[in-house]
């Protein structure tokens, strides 16, 4: 086939077994030399489905899903990997927080502790915040990751 003929296929999964259906349709495709599978992807935002890119038809996905454990079924139809090519782009962990946004801190010395986002550095994923209950506001800078969101700014009076 020819070097754009992949199509882009939506395999239906048990719940929480994206990761192990990823894994089988791996270990399948290199068993069976007959089911060509180019990507497999396993999108964190795309719950309960795996992409599978391959130049195979309908029919063969339909064919593999029923040796993958876990596996559904294949959404009827493919797409091409330019509607699905946002989920190649990793997301920065600061999107969504603005500054005034009340969090809490999920790890680290200051764990379980409420704070305030002064500064947001998007380059490094790295939030500047005070300690809410603190008595003299210190600001502590923090990786982007070990904060939950409590509280949107918008949300805030």
């Amino acid at each position: 086939m020819a070097e754009g003929a992949n199509r882009v296929y939506a395999v239906k999964t048990t719940a929480k077994q994206e990761r192990t259906v990823a894994d089988n349709i791996e270990k399948v495709t290199r068993e069976q030399k007959d089911i060509h599978v180019t990507a497999v992807m396993v999108p964190e935002e795309l719950k309960g489905y795996v992409l599978v890119e391959s130049p195979d038809s309908l029919a063969r996905m339909e064919q593999l899903v029923e040796l993958i454990p876990h596996a559904r079924a294949v959404v009827r139809g493919s797409t091409t990997l330019a509607e699905v090519e946002h989920f190649l782009v990793p997301k920065p962990v600061v999107s969504g927080i603005t500054e005034g946004t009340i969090v809490e801190i999920i790890a680290g010395p200051f764990k379980g502790e409420k704070a305030v986002v002064k500064r947001i550095d998007s380059g490094k994923e790295e939030i500047t915040v005070e300690l809410y209950e603190s008595m003299v506001p210190i600001p502590i800078t923090v990786r982007g990751d070990s904060v939950r969101v409590v509280e949107r700014s918008e949300d805030v009076f």
